[in-house]
């Protein structure tokens, strides 16, 4: 897979891409267990469950849809982690595949996917 980033794209954001594109070659979600995606940036987490096998998303959750939730913080993402749980419950999908989209397992990252852990999703 061929990466292109015009000259302005950080060597962070390059960085990340690249490891996406390696996690993603091996990782991908199936109808039986679908693949929880997070995506983080400075103000706000987002975080959805996908079927790639047809590109649907199936359950989706953010700190922009959830009442009470304003900041990206650890708890916030915990918080978000039994959200995307609990409605991925209730259509019937218990086991996920955990992307991290390149971002270290640490940190919020690692608090949503505990909470969603916490929640009863398996992964």
């Amino acid at each position: 897979m061929r990466l292109t980033f015009s000259k302005h794209t950080s060597v962070k954001e390059v960085s990340r891409q690249k490891k996406k594109a390696r996690i993603r070659s091996k990782l991908t979600g199936t109808q039986e267990r679908p693949r929880l995606c997070v995506f983080r940036s400075s103000k706000h987490l987002y975080a959805q469950v996908i079927d790639d096998a047809t590109g649907t998303t199936l359950v989706a959750a953010s700190t922009l849809d959830v009442d009470g939730l304003k900041n990206a913080n650890k708890d916030t993402a915990a918080a978000i982690g039994k959200e995307i749980a609990k409605r991925a419950q209730a259509k019937n999908i218990k086991a996920v595949v955990f992307d991290r989209n390149g971002y270290l397992y640490h940190g919020r990252v690692k608090s949503l996917a505990e909470g969603a852990r916490e929640a009863g999703l398996e992964f």
